[in-house]
């Protein structure tokens, strides 16, 4: 892979909306390059500021005309690529105005998929994990048009802030309740 061939490919990855790649997408773009060829000509890449590295194996194209408002969760969902993930939680929370008190920096996502936080140019992520069985899930989430991750519903959002233990004293229960 060299610049030309990876300008030419995020340009065209652009016009069809995408700017996060993970490693093996860049990978299926470059099937020729070996493993660690594949590695070196990223962090070159990186270091010529072509692209960003958001986090480990996940690379964002900054200079990508379709880049929005979504960027961390685009992120969140390459990183859990498989899994049932939603916005919930806090985020949720605070998106309803449930919560006055305000997260800069942080997205938190409910998911199928291993828990974790990663901390990324464009803010951190906090997956937790949950259990609840996908029927469960679909019928307490939304999809809503251009947004890259599910979200919850405020009740959704409030049932899991309960369920995994965290801070509810923060948590407006008129708003929910509305």
């Amino acid at each position: 892979m060299n610049k030309i061939q990876l300008i030419q490919a995020l340009k065209e990855w652009d016009l069809q909306g995408k700017y996060v790649f993970t490693k093996q997408d860049l990978h299926k773009i470059f099937p020729d390059d070996k493993p660690k060829a594949l590695t070196e000509g990223l962090s070159r890449l990186v270091k010529a500021r072509l692209l960003v590295r958001a986090c480990r194996g996940v690379y964002v194209n900054p200079h990508a005309l379709s880049f929005d408002g979504y960027v961390i969760e685009h992120i969140a969902k390459a990183l859990r690529r498989g899994k049932y993930n939603y916005v919930s939680l806090e985020s949720m929370l605070l998106e309803c105005g449930a919560i006055s008190q305000i997260l800069v920096d942080r997205l938190t996502v409910m998911t199928t998929g291993r828990a974790g936080t990663y901390k990324t140019p464009y803010g951190i992520i906090e997956f937790t994990h949950t259990k609840r069985a996908v029927k469960d899930i679909l019928d307490g989430i939304k999809t809503v048009e251009n947004r890259p991750l599910r979200i919850a519903s405020k009740q959704t959002a409030w049932r899991d802030l309960k369920r995994v233990g965290r801070n509810i004293n923060m948590v407006n229960v008129d708003v929910i309740n509305e």
